[in-house]
């Protein structure tokens, strides 16, 4: 049975992902749409524990739709992790009459979420934004193919110098313990490796294939390394490399943070709005302590412990092909 639902709050939290502000502004076009008020909270679980909100009507949202980052800001909150933080902030949540909350963020704002709507019963709905893409119950999350397409655009200019002078170029990309985006920018720049956490590459496997490519006389290098791998460092990896192969002119691009920003691509703006849409639509419905996906290109609901604690695996259907291609 449907609850009865009149009033949301919507937030953004822990670090942002282009296409959360399209993810926003669908959760409040879709709120009018349904009767019902939308405020938005600000700087994340902060704004709730200092009462930081406003309401938000179709216009509130205006030529949003293209801009990375997220107009409500967002922040990780020390305060709320704590039990009377959390008190705070339901007092909040009460005294402005809301109902029903949409979380916009990673694992760390779902744990909240959960938390947050386990102690105080209230409904919840998470909504995943990150880059990272490593949160099961949906094949992607909002951001990650922006990421994905920004680490591929660095790689491309890279290479123009690689070529250029016949060096090595080791590209660290983002991705925390996931080597998600590593895999895809990989594949999409013609990297000739890539190191990942989730693999165990060896320095001796990797030697391995960048000997085997000067002998297929390969003109530039471009290896991609997913920061939280456990050689180390690109600088780590470098130095290693060097050391077996000191004749190579070696450099190495940290992209960094670059990654969050940018305006989203059309699939994390179609699959922001299709999400923020769905979040509204599940409360109406009765979800509770669950997280939006699409999987199959079918909207789904996945109870948020389930969403955080499941490891999301890569596709080695997808590291055969690299190994393919890199020849």
């Amino acid at each position: 049975m449907a609850t009865e639902i009149k009033k949301i709050g919507v937030l953004t939290s822990g670090g942002d992902a282009p296409g959360m502000n399209a993810a926003v502004r669908a959760v409040v076009r879709a709120s009018i749409y349904y009767g019902i008020d939308v405020f938005g909270i600000y700087k994340g679980y902060d704004g709730l524990i200092n009462g930081n909100m406003e309401q938000l009507y179709v216009r509130s949202v205006s030529n949003i739709l293209s801009r990375g980052g997220t107009f409500l800001l967002s922040a990780r909150s020390k305060e709320f992790r704590t039990k009377e933080g959390r008190a705070k902030a339901y007092e909040n949540f009460k005294a402005n009459g809301l109902d029903a909350l949409v979380v916009i963020g990673g694992d760390g704002s779902f744990t909240g979420a959960d938390i947050f709507s386990q102690e105080f019963d209230v409904p919840v709905i998470g909504i995943p934004g990150t880059i990272d893409n490593d949160l099961s119950g949906t094949d992607f999350t909002i951001g990650y193919d922006t990421a994905c397409n920004t680490a591929r655009e660095a790689i491309d200019k890279i290479r123009d110098t690689a070529s250029s002078h016949e060096r090595l170029f080791f590209v660290e990309v983002m991705g925390r313990d996931a080597g998600f985006i590593a895999l895809n920018s990989a594949i999409g720049g013609g990297a000739v490796a890539m190191i990942v956490p989730e693999h165990n590459w060896s320095i001796d496997a990797l030697i391995s294939r960048l000997k085997k490519g000067a002998a297929n006389q390969k003109a530039s290098n471009v290896v991609i390394v997913a920061e939280g791998c456990h050689l180390g460092s690109s600088y780590d990896i470098a130095e290693k490399v060097k050391e077996h192969i000191p004749h190579y002119d070696i450099r190495v691009s940290v992209l960094g943070h670059l990654q969050r920003g940018g305006s989203p691509t059309t699939l994390d703006r179609v699959l922001a709005s299709r999400m923020g849409v769905a979040a509204v639509e599940g409360l109406r419905e009765g979800q509770s302590k669950v997280m939006v996906g699409v999987i199959n290109n079918k909207i789904s609901y996945t109870p948020i412990g389930e969403a955080i604690k499941t490891i999301k695996r890569l596709d080695d259907d997808e590291f055969r092909i690299a190994k393919i291609l890199s020849i």
